[in-house]
C-alpha cells in the first residue's frame, strides 16, 4: 500500500468517524474506488488501526470526562465493599451505568458479525444505508430539544440508543448519526447526546478492534508497511481530533440536518455511479 492511500484513507477515516456519515461506508466506497482504480484494498489489519487512531482522539478530546470515570470507577468499587453507595451516584459514575447498559445490544449483533461486515462489499447496501442515515439527521433537527443529561437519562433511554448504535453497524448507517440522532428524539440535550455517543463508541470500538484485529494477525501483517499504516493512523487520529470539536460547536447550533444533504448526496452519487458502470461494462 502506498504512502498516499494510507493518508487517504486515514483522512476519510478521521473525517467520517466523528461528523455524522459513516465512516463504514466512506471506506466501503474509497476501497471500492480503489478497486476500480486497480489498487489493491489495504488489509483488514490497517482498517483495525485507523479506528484505533480515531479512537485515540476520543481519549483526547474526552479526556477530562474519561480521567472522571476511572476515579470514580474506583470509587464505586470501594463504595460497594463498605456498603456506603452515595444517593443519588455523582455524575461520572452514572455515566458510566449508562455507557454498560448502552453496550448491552451490541452483543445481540455478534453472531452476525461476519454476515454484517461482509455486507460493505455490496456497493448497493452502503448506499442505501447512507440515504437513510441523511433522513435521521435530518428528523433530529426538527424534534423538540431535549434536556436529559446523565442525571436524568433513564436506563430505557440509553438501552434504546443503543439499540440504534447496534443497527448502526450496517456499513453505511453513521454510528454517531444514529446514536446522536436517537438521543435528540428522545429529549437528550444536544451536547449531552454527542458527548454520550463519543463516550459510548470507546468498548464498542475496543470490541469491534479486538475481534477483528485476532482475524487480521491470524491473515498475517505485512511488517514492512507498518510505517506506511502509522502514517494514515496519524491523519486519522489528528483530523479525528479536529472533527469532534467541530461537532461540538455544530451541537450549539442544532444543525446536525446539514451532514442529512450530504450523506443523500453521497448515496445518490454511489448509486449513479454504480448504475453507470454496469450499464456500459
Amino acid at each position: 500500500m502506498s504512502l498516499l492511500t494510507a493518508v487517504v484513507l486515514g483522512l476519510i477515516q478521521g473525517v467520517s468517524e466523528f461528523l455524522p456519515i459513516s465512516s463504514s461506508g466512506h471506506l466501503a466506497i474509497a476501497e471500492y474506488l480503489l478497486g476500480e482504480a486497480g489498487i489493491p484494498a489495504p488489509p483488514d489489519f490497517f482498517d483495525v488501526l485507523l479506528h484505533l487512531g480515531t479512537l485515540a482522539a476520543v481519549f483526547a478530546a474526552y479526556w477530562e470526562d474519561i480521567k472522571a470515570m476511572v476515579r470514580e470507577l474506583f470509587l464505586g468499587v470501594g463504595d460497594l465493599v463498605h456498603r456506603t453507595t452515595p444517593t443519588p451516584l455523582p455524575p461520572a459514575r452514572r455515566m458510566i451505568f449508562l455507557i454498560i447498559v448502552g453496550t448491552l445490544p451490541l452483543f445481540a449483533v455478534l453472531p452476525l458479525k461476519d454476515w454484517i461486515e461482509g455486507l460493505s462489499d455490496n456497493i448497493y447496501v452502503v448506499a442505501g444505508a447512507l440515504l437513510i442515515t441523511g433522513c435521521l439527521l435530518f428528523a433530529s433537527d426538527r424534534v423538540r430539544r431535549g434536556r436529559k443529561a446523565e442525571r436524568s437519562a433513564t436506563v430505557l433511554d440509553v438501552l434504546l440508543v443503543g439499540v440504534a448504535q447496534a443497527v448502526a453497524t450496517c456499513p453505511g448507517l453513521s454510528r454517531s448519526g444514529t446514536t446522536i440522532s436517537a438521543g435528540c428524539c428522545l429529549g437528550f440535550e444536544r451536547k449531552f447526546a454527542v458527548r454520550y455517543s463519543f463516550l459510548m463508541s470507546i468498548p464498542a470500538v475496543l470490541g469491534a478492534n479486538i475481534l477483528t484485529l485476532r482475524d487480521a494477525v491470524k491473515t498475517g501483517i505485512v511488517w514492512a508497511e507498518v510505517p506506511v499504516y502509522l502514517a494514515g493512523v496519524l491523519v486519522a487520529a489528528l483530523v479525528g481530533y479536529a472533527c469532534i470539536r467541530l461537532l461540538k460547536m455544530i451541537a450549539d447550533k442544532g444543525k446536525f440536518g446539514w451532514f442529512a444533504y450530504y450523506c443523500w448526496a453521497a448515496g445518490l452519487l454511489t448509486l449513479i455511479f454504480v448504475f453507470v458502470k454496469n450499464a456500459t461494462a
